[in-house]
């Protein structure tokens, strides 16, 4: 049987080189084991629109058994996209974190508002460490504008109301903007600008932030009942947004009966009729339809009206209507009260009229003829007895 013999040499180096193939999975393993860098967030997939700030809960957990000085920052980042990494109130590029434990930071993102709609991805790394790849979902197409909203845009009240709007005003623009804030209202309205309860013509608003803003808007007491707009703008020399809010104003309603010259007093004989000039006119904002007359007189007494109803009548106009009052003939001479009307189902109105009664000059004559013939008989008597 034949023998083959190796040399020394040959021997020798093998050895060395098993020898080091097994310190050489020792070594690495041992270097993973103490410098074992893990960055951990549970969201790494998030969408936000256009403008929006993520916030990321950032851990850096140390594997390893040695204490590491970890560098932090952002690759892939896209451009006209920010980025700020704090912890402990301070920004930082670089944390230490003792063996097995971890520390928090944070890292915001700022969305730019130009930007286009789709996907983005970027990597938090530590170089030669470890990697934490991140994505955003844009989910819209970014603008560069202002935007101007209300709640509740319509409102419906009488003329003697005041109408609140609350509106926003957001800015979309990547500077801060001075508003100026307008209303087209119409003559005779007030309308004022409010925030934190104090009146304002204009508000300044930080890049994508919204500002509160309350409208007021009173109308004047005596306009037409209908459906009013007022436009409304947030005006800047490089961003505008217009909008409006709708007032239906359902008027007041209101009703005066009385005479030309206000006077409401008369005077009437006993058994005569006289006839007073009346107004009925129409005080609130509506047309008043079917406005009925009526009286309440002393006993006996009639009263007549001329005409009997006013079939419509439209706001601040006015109509006259004759009042015939006729007196009982029996009437005692003196002051006597005859209540008037004007009524409709909205509104009425009343006058107190005072009539004077005076008695018949036929009654004064018929009086002193008795009288007189009472004195003669009287007379006469005393001349045919006396002589007696």
């Amino acid at each position: 049987m034949k023998k083959f013999f190796l040399p020394m040499r040959t021997i020798a180096i093998g050895a060395i080189l098993i020898l080091f193939g097994m310190a050489i999975p020792l070594s690495v393993s041992g270097s993973v084991t103490d410098a074992g860098v893990t960055l951990y967030t549970p969201y790494t997939k998030i969408s936000v629109p256009p403008g929006q700030s993520i916030d990321y809960s950032v851990e850096v957990i140390n594997n390893g058994s040695d204490l590491r000085r970890v560098s932090l920052s952002l690759n892939g980042l896209p451009k006209g996209w920010a980025y700020e990494l704090k912890s402990g109130g301070w920004t930082i590029g670089e944390i230490s974190v003792l063996p097995k434990e971890k520390k928090n930071l944070t890292l915001r993102v700022d969305v730019p508002l130009k930007v286009d709609k789709g996907i983005y991805r970027f990597d938090l790394i530590a170089p030669g460490l470890t990697v934490l790849p991140l994505t955003v979902v844009v989910s819209e197409q970014g603008t560069f504008k202002t935007e101007l909203s209300i709640k509740q845009p319509n409102m419906v009240g009488s003329t003697s109301a005041s109408f609140t709007f609350n509106a926003e005003i957001k800015n979309r623009t990547a500077e801060k903007q001075f508003y100026s804030l307008r209303a087209a209202a119409p003559a005779g309205w007030n309308v004022a600008f409010k925030t934190s309860g104090r009146q304002v013509t204009s508000v300044p608003v930080e890049p994508n932030h919204t500002e509160s803003v309350t409208l007021e808007v009173d109308p004047p007491d005596a306009i037409q009942a209908g459906t009013y707009r007022i436009p409304l703008s947030a005006v800047t020399n490089t961003s505008s947004a217009n909008e409006q809010v709708e007032v239906v104003v359902t008027g007041t309603y209101g009703l005066e009966l009385t005479t030309p010259t206000g006077l409401l007093s008369t005077s009437v004989t006993a058994g005569d009729e006289r006839r007073v000039e009346l107004q009925v006119k129409n005080t609130g904002s509506t047309t008043l339809s079917n406005i009925k007359l009526s009286h309440a007189a002393p006993v006996n007494w009639e009263v007549f009206f001329d005409p009997k109803q006013v079939d419509k009548l439209e706001s601040g106009k006015t109509a006259m209507v004759y009042a015939a009052i006729k007196a009982d003939r029996k009437a005692i001479a003196g002051d006597y009260v005859t209540n008037l009307e004007a009524k409709t189902s909205e509104a009425s109105s009343k006058a107190t009229m005072r009539v004077s009664v005076k008695t018949s000059v036929v009654y004064g004559w018929l009086g002193l003829t008795i009288i007189g013939g009472v004195v003669g008989v009287v007379y006469w008597q005393f001349r045919k007895f006396g002589r007696r």
